[in-house]
């Protein structure tokens, strides 16, 4: 036993324990307990995994679900979704799910209704794969009379061209529809003389924002009213009369600049180019509008010798229509063209006395898409050697 020490901390009928010491506690005393705690062991442990199972699996489920709804990585190209007339939340969550916009229908299904759901409305939408579901789900709440694509025409196209870009670009129109309702005659122009249904040449080329809900009439509509804009913009009836034309026939002259000329500079020249021959009584022979409506895949000696309108080496005269639809500076051009040229100027180099320097012919002089101008036959020629001689002509 320990000795007794004089505490003065401990009261006096204090009787020491054996198990007071540490040092004399026996072994046998704590032997005693622990068989009484052996029988909780084993559910202890089986409740111990259970919850580490539990926590381990909980955040197993939150991470999939997490990443279900914010995908890793970058959205994808936008594409076009539609929502039908009659659809809910389930038919469109799994219409996304199959064209690979969304992971899983039914958790997005789930994460639509924690924010109240969507409202749908019919139409045309425009959707990233692979987007996290809140910008989805914002997508989808914006009607489509709110949302635009923006589609870009360039000068120089024509109506089938614009056609093709439209549906390669919105998905939700026809090439087909767009044709049709630029040359069925239910949209008319102010610019567009009576018996020509076909708005080609009065659709203005330039960058569109289309509704989600909008139509390939209403597309072809709003660019015919473009162009009519521009015409006032640029007085194209005073213009044309003071040149002696229509303003048809101003547009089909733009439309011949449109896509002979590759530089600004040549513009105006090309258009004193048509006026001269126009005056002199000489076919234009514009291949730009003899290639209109042909299959580019024929070869161009055939396309020459294929009698149509638009033959500018077999007919004399503008063809009956414009070949495409020209932009601001070609319109421009046909109504202020270049006029008659310095005398320092190519075409008046070397001329006989008494002939006349004017623009009466063209020809690619260099990569960049300028042209050389020639009074003459005798210099065009020259000038077509200098070209075939750049690797510029066949």
């Amino acid at each position: 036993m320990s000795p007794v020490f004089n505490d003065p901390l401990l009261p006096d009928d204090w009787q020491e324990d054996p198990w007071d010491d540490v040092d004399v506690v026996a072994e046998s005393a704590t032997e005693e307990l622990v068989p009484e705690l052996d029988h909780l062991r084993g559910p202890i442990r089986m409740v111990v995994t259970i919850v580490v199972a539990t926590i381990l699996l909980v955040g197993a489920m939150g991470w999939w679900v997490v990443h279900q709804l914010n995908p890793s990585g970058q959205p994808g190209a936008a594409v076009n979704f539609t929502v039908n007339d009659g659809d809910s939340l389930a038919s469109v969550a799994s219409r996304l799910e199959a064209q690979g916009i969304i992971q899983s229908a039914s958790i997005f299904r789930w994460y639509a209704s924690t924010k109240g759901g969507i409202d749908l409305s019919p139409g045309y939408y425009t959707l990233h794969p692979h987007d996290n579901a809140g910008h989805i789900i914002k997508a989808l709440s914006t009607p489509p009379a709110q949302t635009f694509i923006s589609i870009t025409f360039p000068e120089g196209m024509t109506v089938a061209q614009m056609a093709d870009r439209l549906s390669s670009k919105l998905t939700f129109m026809t090439s087909t529809d767009f044709v049709t309702a630029a040359t069925d005659s239910s949209i008319h122009s102010d610019l567009q003389p009576k018996g020509v249904n076909s708005l080609e040449g009065l659709l203005f080329p330039d960058t569109y924002q289309v509704s989600g809900d909008g139509s390939e009439a209403r597309v072809v509509s709003t660019m015919s009213s473009m162009m009519q804009r521009v015409a006032r913009q640029v007085d194209l009836v005073a213009g044309a009369k003071l040149r002696g034309y229509t303003p048809y026939q101003i547009l089909i002259i733009a439309s011949l600049i449109e896509r002979e000329a590759k530089i600004a500079a040549d513009r105006p020249k090309i258009a004193q180019v048509i006026y001269n021959r126009l005056a002199a009584k000489m076919p234009l022979e514009i291949d730009a509008s003899v290639k209109y409506g042909l299959d580019p895949a024929m070869s161009w000696t055939d396309m020459k010798a294929t009698d149509t309108a638009y033959n500018t080496y077999l007919h004399k005269g503008l063809p009956p229509t414009p070949i495409a639809n020209p932009g601001r500076a070609s319109i421009e051009a046909a109504l202020a063209p270049a006029g008659t040229p310095p005398k320092a100027d190519e075409a008046c180099v070397g001329l006989a006395a008494g002939v006349k320097c004017q623009y009466l012919f063209y020809v690619l002089a260099n990569p960049e898409g300028g042209h050389a101008f020639a009074t003459t036959y005798e210099q065009h020629l020259v000038n077509v050697a200098k070209a075939k001689a750049a690797g510029l002509l066949p």
